[in-house]
């Protein structure tokens, strides 16, 4: 191969193709490693730092959020009591609004009762005068035609008050 044989055959080439690599890696150093990479390792610190500020932003977000939910939770069970007192307090209220309206409406109806059975009473009474006056009439009449004889007013009344009270 004369590549080979050119490495063995002059040193001449040897050196030039040792420097020109030299000066390649060199150039390449100087470009890379002393250009390029500290723009790189300031990129990734920037990053880092970003990610790391980002984090405890994060934390810091969170841990408000749960203090928030803390809260949130606290005020729900808060207004949760509050409200349960004040339906016991409205049931509690309509219970004794209801008993007073009972306690009223049973006045009521007892005196609607104690007038019914008044009236009642005055009606039975006035029917059994007038039940007794037409049973009266009725055995007079049914005598007459039945026997022919005329009873006295107050000997059919008497009879009758017999019959009827026992």
């Amino acid at each position: 191969m004369p590549q080979i044989a050119q490495l063995t055959a002059d040193n001449w080439y040897l050196a030039s193709q040792l420097f020109w690599l030299l000066v390649v890696f060199a150039g390449i150093y100087v470009v890379i490693g002393r250009g390029m990479l500290p723009k790189i390792e300031a990129t990734v610190d920037a990053r880092d730092r970003k990610v790391a500020d980002d984090l405890a932003a994060a934390k810091a977000a969170h841990a408000a959020a749960d203090a928030l939910e803390e809260s949130y939770r606290q005020q729900t069970e808060a207004s949760r009591a509050a409200a349960q007192k004040a339906v016991a307090d409205a049931k509690g209220k309509a219970a004794r609004d209801a008993e007073k309206r009972l306690a009223k409406v049973d006045v009521e109806l007892g005196e609607k009762l104690s007038l019914a059975e008044a009236d009642i009473a005055a009606a039975r009474k006035s029917a059994m005068a007038e039940i007794e006056s037409v049973a009266v009439e009725a055995a007079s009449d049914l005598v007459a035609k039945l026997s022919g004889a005329k009873v006295a007013a107050a000997d059919a009344k008497a009879a009758v008050k017999a019959v009827l009270h026992g």
